[in-house]
């Protein structure tokens, strides 16, 4: 998905409160900074991924969770 829009689209999901939807879209962001060799945007990304998922009970948090204390950025928890 092209950097435009990614933003559009995040901005959408906001207004929306669309928890579902931000960690797809903060998730996809990491992924594709990632992908660019840019870890800090990619954690950055995902960290916002990882508390919309959080706080929506969504068991995409487990995952991210993982990647990010792979990376040093977060504590393994129990999920």
């Amino acid at each position: 998905m092209e950097c435009a829009d990614l933003d559009h689209a995040l901005l959408k999901a906001h207004e929306d409160k669309d928890s579902a939807e931000l960690v797809r879209l903060y998730t996809l962001a990491g992924d594709q900074a990632e992908e660019e060799g840019n870890i800090d945007a990619a954690c950055f990304y995902l960290t916002h991924a990882f508390v919309f998922a959080l706080e929506a009970g969504l068991p995409e948090a487990k995952e991210l969770n993982r990647r990010l204390a792979e990376r040093g950025r977060a504590h393994p928890l129990e999920l």
